[in-house]
């Protein structure tokens, strides 16, 4: 048996969403916040952590090894590892399973593992043929030269590269991350209705929980340099409905399409961290557990159908450790855009789709949607992709602790045709 991985705790900043500028945090910023709050209370010393490991999906280019930036900032000295690690949406569950992975083979004992991206500060690009243009000019010595370039110049060449539209666009298959979505609410056959009333119930539970200070332990305040405050997740919209949603158009499939800007996961700035502990790491500093992670699994499967992911990397989970999906108090899975986990419920009821593509004998189940979710998700919070996988896991042993449930399971679905879970128990 493997010894116990221990969550002792964990935090992190309000989700801001982007609004076409760039936001008012590096990610940097971001995560030196949540951290420094989040060691500020434990029983150790930053010095004494054995390494910080942070997901990232766009790290700035004078922040590329992240992790190391932010440990330093965060005061947890010369001496202790910062590194970064990237497996797109799911880059912050990298982090956690990195940690789990050295601790059990003895390298560390005490881990701080977290997400973050600043997705609102992703640069513009030049195009190639602006980059070809520079590097001629470069090149071009006398004044005939120079003068020889210039006439080559086209305005056209000015017109910027959207990075995070290129990060988005699958290399392989050449589609948006949203299309992917629009393939598979035809393959499942998921209404536009459906998919607006799944974005409509996310900020209605959002709100429900910012109401009834559900986020309040997990999340720490914001000062920016101006002193002005962010202390709460600002995606989140009350007025949302049907109507409203309604009225926006397709995005990815503007002539076929259902899914909308409306009931998809919003582009957002944010971090998350936890801290994990070996027994031998607990017993030395005093820690108190909250929880304990159970197992992780990694799955892949087609570029063009990635957000059925949690299907492949939560199912062989609940196989090795002999559960159901009822056996789970809670579920929680990220909301990249509404069809994506509306086609991962069907996929678990259709018999045919379990034993073709999971080897099940059939159908493993239906997800009760009172334990999905169940403080909203990325639809209403925002998604920055580096942080999302460790929200999930941080927030779903929060809700398992206030709801008094023991198990529950965190997954996402991830670009490139992945899907990433983990299996926690809190204590």
């Amino acid at each position: 048996m493997k010894p116990p991985i221990y969550i002792i705790d964990g935090a992190r900043s309000p989700f801001l969403k982007a609004r076409n500028a760039p936001g008012p945090f590096a990610a940097s910023d971001l995560a030196t916040a949540a951290g420094s709050a989040l060691l500020a209370r434990q029983r150790f010393a930053p010095e004494q952590l054995d390494e910080v490991i942070l997901g990232c999906a766009s790290p700035s280019p004078d922040e590329v090894n992240i992790g190391r930036v932010v440990a330093l900032r965060m005061g947890c000295g010369i001496k202790v590892p910062g590194w970064t690690v990237m497996r797109n949406c799911a880059s912050g569950m990298q982090a956690i399973d990195s940690a789990i992975a050295n601790i059990l083979c003895g390298r560390s004992q005490l881990v701080l593992a977290g997400g973050v991206d600043a997705l609102s500060r992703a640069p513009l690009l030049y195009s190639d043929a602006m980059v070809r243009w520079f590097a001629g000019w470069m090149q071009a010595r006398s004044l005939g030269q120079k003068l020889a370039m210039a006439a080559r110049f086209r305005p056209g060449y000015l017109a910027p590269v959207i990075a995070i539209m290129k990060g988005l666009t699958d290399p392989i298959v050449g589609q948006l991350m949203g299309q992917t979505a629009e393939n598979l609410a035809w393959c499942f056959g998921i209404s536009r209705e459906e998919m607006d009333s799944f974005a409509v119930e996310s900020h209605r539970r959002v709100a429900a929980a910012h109401d009834a200070g559900h986020f309040d332990r997990e999340r720490v305040p914001l000062i920016g340099r101006d002193g002005g405050v962010f202390a709460e997740d600002d995606g989140l919209r009350r007025d949302v409905s049907m109507a409203g949603l309604a009225k926006l158009k397709p995005f990815f499939d503007k002539k076929y399409g259902r899914v909308t800007p409306g009931n998809s996961s919003q582009i957002t700035d944010g971090a998350a961290w936890l801290v994990l502990a070996s027994a031998e790491a607990v017993e030395r500093f005093g820690l108190e557990p909250c929880g304990r992670i159970v197992d992780s699994h990694w799955a892949g499967l087609e570029p063009e159908r990635m957000g059925l992911g949690p299907v492949h990397a939560a199912t062989p989970i609940l196989q090795r450790q002999g559960l159901r999906l009822d056996d789970l108090d809670l579920l929680e899975i990220n909301e990249a855009f509404a069809a994506q986990v509306i086609a991962c419920q069907r996929a678990w009821m259709d018999a045919d789709y379990c034993r073709t593509r999971l080897d099940l004998p059939g159908a493993l189940g239906e997800v009760d949607p009172a334990r999905l979710n169940v403080d909203g998700g990325a639809v209403a919070l925002g998604h920055p992709v580096g942080a999302s996988g460790a929200r999930i896991v941080l927030h779903l042993l929060e809700a398992l602790r206030r709801t008094g449930g023991k198990r529950g399971l965190a997954s996402i679905c991830i670009g490139g045709g992945l899907g990433g879970a983990m299996l926690v128990e809190a204590l």
